[in-house]
């Protein structure tokens, strides 16, 4: 293989050779020649060399001589005798002609012609006569445009055939909006999905840059990730500052952060605000504070109202409360919901309610589920249920887990077992383990009274509500640690009853300390027993405090069972309480005997 200034230098003979050739021609009076010679020239910018062989050629009745002379004279800056030689051509039959015409008269502002032309250049298969067809048609909202635009994009227009993918990228969103007829809706957004997809392609294909930002994109929410940063790569290479700026959080996914930084670097120089965010971000990451700030102003400066929703975090996260109420408040202004939402738990936390309620009620309305669920718990701290309820009801139906909890405990309140279950279902499985643990609760209710298995049934088969049970007991819910464990000691398994009263009782539950006394009892380890009933009678626990009342009473310590049994009555419930003041009694009368 030569090397490439050895090729350019062949290129550059054999180009010289032609025009020879093409000159002696035409000085021999080859009107083609002169058509040819004029065409070189004015390609390489000599317009004096180009003129008279144009001229020539066009007296003789060259059509492409003469379209080639009203370009020259164009630009020379002879707008009106430039079209005169088009008219002329185009008359001929030149679609190029009939092209330049359509656009002198449509930069003129003389619509009707610009069609005439632009059309007649159209119908001879001419592609940019086609597109600049589409585009006038489109200007006017005319539903013409889509044909030409699909004929110049057939005909390999670059621009066209990314101009028909976005069209169709539109249609494809307005046809997945639900409607009366999901399914077929759904059908016709796929159909047209994939053609935008094609016509992406054929863009890209050809070096449109902004088309293969979309094609990545495209690629990218389906997975095919390595070709999606292909065509990022292609895209970003071409200056698409939106594909630089995608790539790098490709390559962040895929954990070359440093790779990444390059690319959110030059998309962020270019202006791209996203870029400039993801930029102050890793440096927040990394503790570089300064440069983080640096970078969310330059997104704020690319006008990326994301810039000042980030120093408003970053301040926050520093303790500068004046300056993050300055930040959030102007992307809050911008309309920034999260930064609303930021601004109102700010001011909630300086303690002013009253300007943060408008704050919450503004990130609602325009989405923020935080927000919504936020202004439940105003409300509900209010005393005003209703109200709560309702922001409650739409963060839940938005996928809010604790909004769908609080939402379900209403439910529960208002007798509505079924709509209870319903988003106790939908929080336990966003990851609530009091969800998980209501829900089994109103599943354990419905559960028939206990009978024992059927002949030839195994002893124990494992319900659903245990299986909630279980699922709030390993998220560390104690009450539920404590009912499965109660579950366990039912079916006899003590290892597994102890293994959960004692991972409750540890947690601070006072009825898995309890239970857990009562187990190590069982099985004659008092000892340990009385240290767990101690710590359930110490948190308020009253059937705790008569057990060790019991124990010592029956180690002859009377004066601390005497004490235990004053703290058992103190404790209750009703029934523990008789228990214990006739217990006390008792110790008293043995203590005066």
């Amino acid at each position: 293989m030569q090397p490439t200034g050895q090729e350019e230098t062949r290129d550059e003979a054999t180009e010289a050779a032609e025009e020879a050739r093409q000159r002696i021609a035409a000085e021999a009076g080859d009107v083609e020649a002169m058509s040819v010679l004029g065409a070189m020239l004015l390609r390489r910018g000599d317009l004096d060399g180009a003129e008279p062989h144009l001229r020539a050629a066009t007296a003789a009745g060259d059509r492409a001589a003469a379209n080639n002379l009203g370009v020259l004279l164009h630009q020379r800056g002879y707008p009106e005798e430039a079209a005169g030689w088009w008219r002329i051509a185009a008359v001929a039959g030149s679609a190029a002609a009939a092209h330049a015409l359509g656009r002198h008269y449509r930069e003129r502002g003389d619509e009707p012609a610009a069609e005439y032309w632009l059309r007649q250049s159209a119908e001879q298969g001419h592609p940019l006569g086609a597109y600049a067809l589409a585009d006038l048609l489109e200007h006017r909202g005319d539903d013409e445009a889509e044909k030409w635009m699909r004929a110049a994009a057939e005909r390999g227009h670059r621009e066209g055939a990314y101009r028909l993918a976005r069209a169709m990228d539109r249609r494809a969103a307005a046809a997945a909006d639900p409607g009366e007829d999901a399914d077929a809706d759904n059908g016709v957004a796929a159909g047209t999905a994939d053609e935008a997809e094609q016509w992406y392609r054929q863009a890209a294909a050809r070096g449109h840059r902004r088309a293969a930002l979309y094609l990545g994109a495209i690629l990218e929410r389906r997975g095919e990730l390595k070709e999606a940063g292909r065509w990022y790569l292609t895209s970003a290479k071409d200056g698409e500052a939106r594909a630089a700026c995608a790539l790098g959080f490709l390559l962040r996914d895929a954990g070359d952060e440093e790779s990444a930084a390059v690319w959110w670097l030059k998309a962020a120089q270019e202006g791209d605000g996203n870029a400039a965010n993801a930029l102050g971000a890793l440096h927040a990451e990394r503790g570089q504070t300064q440069t983080a700030e640096r970078w969310y102003r330059a997104a704020m400066d690319a006008g990326d109202v994301n810039g000042a929703y980030n120093l408003g975090l970053l301040c926050a996260e520093q303790g500068r409360v004046a300056q993050a109420e300055q930040w959030y408040r102007r992307a809050a202004y911008a309309g920034h919901r999260e930064a609303a939402n930021a601004l109102a738990i700010l001011l909630l936390q300086g303690g002013d309610e009253t300007g943060a309620e408008p704050w919450f009620s503004k990130a609602a309305e325009a989405g923020s589920v935080d927000a919504a669920f936020n202004l439940g718990i105003l409300y509900a701290g209010r005393g005003e249920e209703t109200a709560a309820l309702r922001w409650y009801e739409r963060a839940a139906a938005a996928g809010h887990t604790e909004a769908a909890l609080q939402v379900g405990i209403a439910r529960l309140r208002d007798g509505d077992e079924q709509e209870a279950e319903r988003h106790l279902r939908c929080a336990a499985g966003g990851g609530s383990a009091e969800a998980a643990y209501r829900l089994a609760t109103v599943l354990d209710a419905r559960q028939p009274a206990g009978a024992g298995p059927e002949l030839g049934e195994p002893v124990h088969r494992r319900t659903e509500c245990e299986e909630w049970y279980e699922r709030a007991a390993s998220q560390g819910h104690r009450r539920a640690q404590v009912r499965v464990g109660m579950l366990a000691a039912a079916r006899g398994d003590v290892v597994e009853a102890a293994r959960w009263y004692r991972e409750a009782a540890e947690a601070g539950s006072r009825n898995g300390a309890f239970n857990l006394g009562l187990l190590l009892a069982r099985e004659g380890s008092e000892p340990e027993a009385v240290v767990w009933w101690q710590r359930a009678a110490d948190d308020g626990h009253g059937r705790a405090a008569l057990r060790l009342a019991l124990v010592y009473a029956r180690r002859g310590e009377l004066l601390e069972g005497q004490r235990w049994a004053d703290r058992a009555v103190t404790l209750g419930p009703g029934e523990v309480a008789e228990r214990a003041a006739r217990l006390r009694d008792a110790l008293r009368e043995e203590l005066s005997a």
